[in-house]
């Protein structure tokens, strides 16, 4: 992830304004516009925003901002553009980088930094770290300040359009996974729903995020521990299976995972 700051040099304050965040994995953009900022301060298309105490941007509207500020990819002579920098492929972020963020319809320009801001770095902690669908058409969701919430996707329903597709199949619900920077998550990687939404439709559970990493570390494991737990080769655990005396919880190609306590219970029968 590159870090950048996002100053305006119309404005009478030497602070940021907000900051740019580049994922480079999935070349995707977020803009975090700092608290303190006015809404007549913001630039155009973050007034709205700013307006409504939002300023945590979607990834949507600041790939919209950058593209404001760059040349697009459909350009005639794109091309020789590219190769005159020296750039192998266009890239929204070097090219963006190319002119420090600058262009003709505001004062803003961009500035690399090493560090996210403290403040920033605590807003961020209102992300999801992990999530899991499970029966009922719910989530459960970890969050990065290691609050866990309970999110019944039904109630998302009027917001989200797209949300009753989702629901119809399984397979697509049962896909949900973190979004870039744990801003959202999304389902099959194109239909999303925010942070900010699951912490508000969720109901807190009372469990902490690390009380759910314990008792993974703790009570899962391994094909090999398994074995060595049972005494038996891996050929004798996948009979187990076979004939469903064992139930792994995750099937993988080499190695499944297995709950400690089936293991013990196997110990405690004497196989």
């Amino acid at each position: 992830m590159k870090n950048y700051a996002i100053y305006d040099e119309d404005l009478r304050r030497s602070s940021p304004i907000g900051y740019l965040f580049y994922y480079e994995k999935s070349e995707s953009f977020i803009i975090e516009l700092c608290e303190d900022l006015d809404e007549w301060e913001a630039p155009l298309l973050f007034q709205r925003l700013v307006r409504k105490g939002i300023y945590t941007v979607s990834k949507d509207i600041s790939l919209m901002w950058v593209k404001e500020r760059i040349i697009p990819s459909g350009r005639q002579n794109i091309g020789s553009i590219l190769k005159n920098h020296r750039l192998n492929k266009y890239s929204e972020m070097d090219i963006l980088w190319l002119s420090k963020g600058r262009c003709s319809q505001d004062s803003c320009y961009i500035a690399e930094i090493k560090e996210i801001p403290q403040h920033i770095t605590e807003r961020m902690r209102n992300n999801v770290s992990e999530c899991v669908a499970i029966e009922g058409n719910k989530l459960i969701c970890l969050f990065r300040d290691d609050t866990v919430r309970l999110v019944d996707v039904e109630k998302l329903n009027a917001k989200y359009k797209d949300i009753s597709y989702v629901l119809k199949k399984k397979e697509l619900f049962e896909s949900v996974k973190v979004g870039i920077g744990g801003y959202s998550v999304s389902f099959n990687e194109t239909i999303e729903i925010p942070a900010s939404d699951l912490r508000k439709f969720g109901e807190i559970l009372p469990l902490t995020a690390n009380d759910i990493y314990g008792f993974i570390r703790k009570n899962v494991v391994d094909t090999t521990t398994a074995c060595d737990m049972l005494k038996c080769s891996r050929q004798n655990l996948f009979y187990l299976v076979k004939e469903k005396k064992l139930t792994p919880i995750i099937q993988g190609k080499k190695e499944n995972m297995y709950l400690k306590g089936e293991i013990i219970r196997l110990m405690n029968e004497k196989i």
